[in-house]
């Protein structure tokens, strides 16, 4: 089996080699211009996902939250966890919260500027429910508990997800706002509200799946 996967791998090389490249034939038209006059906003990536594929967006979103609404379901019936990892040594515990500082600016600048700059919603997110994750490991569970319920944690991500659903749908018939100066950052429409919608949305589904985690494995 192993000269069976050398074999092939010195027939894509020699393929690489021998084969002529293609390219292909397209018309002098630069496609990142396009969409970023089309969507009003610099970072083509935000308007294609925001606005040309903003459908499949939808979906995206209501997937995620099923997915946590599925960890709910599964770890319902499980005993909760007698033993909670976490760190316990001073260094590490340090640089967990360091990390978890950082991580939250990230997402904050990812989210409010993502429609101008590299990141987004989804990285807004990402980079949200991190943060989460590295105070989660260096706090009591029971602390992290009375922050969730306090901040109405769970209430202000369902608001979040029919605001984007509601928003997103007005903007498929045609009802948009006005995109505004390119560059600035009160600009492209209804897209930095998304964004921020769908940052809020994947950080604090993310903090209700990490405490669920905590709470019935011990573990992230």
């Amino acid at each position: 089996m192993k000269w069976l996967y050398i074999a092939a791998g010195i027939s894509l090389y020699i393929k690489f080699l021998v084969m002529p490249d293609v390219v292909a034939a397209v018309p002098d038209l630069s496609i990142v211009s396009a969409v970023v006059g089309d969507s009003g906003v610099p970072n083509a990536v935000s308007g294609i996902i925001f606005r040309n594929r903003l459908y499949d967006t939808v979906f995206e979103v209501v997937v995620f939250t099923l997915a946590i609404m599925g960890v709910r379901f599964l770890l319902a019936d499980e005993t909760p966890s007698a033993m909670i990892h976490q760190f316990t040594d001073q260094p590490s515990i340090v640089l967990a919260q360091l990390g978890a500082i950082i991580a939250a600016l990230v997402s904050i600048e990812l989210a409010i500027r993502g429609h101008l700059s590299p990141g987004g919603g989804f990285a807004a997110g990402v980079a949200g429910g991190t943060a989460i994750g590295l105070v989660a490991i260096t706090s009591s569970s029971e602390w992290m508990e009375a922050i969730y319920r306090r901040w109405r944690a769970a209430t202000l991500e369902k608001v979040s997800v029919l605001t984007f659903i509601v928003l997103a749908c007005l903007t498929l018939i045609g009802l948009e706002l006005p995109s505004g100066e390119l560059g600035s950052l009160v600009s492209g429409g209804v897209i930095p509200l998304l964004n921020i919608l769908v940052a809020i949305k994947v950080a604090l589904g993310s903090w209700a799946a990490i405490l669920l985690f905590i709470r019935y494995r011990g573990l992230l």
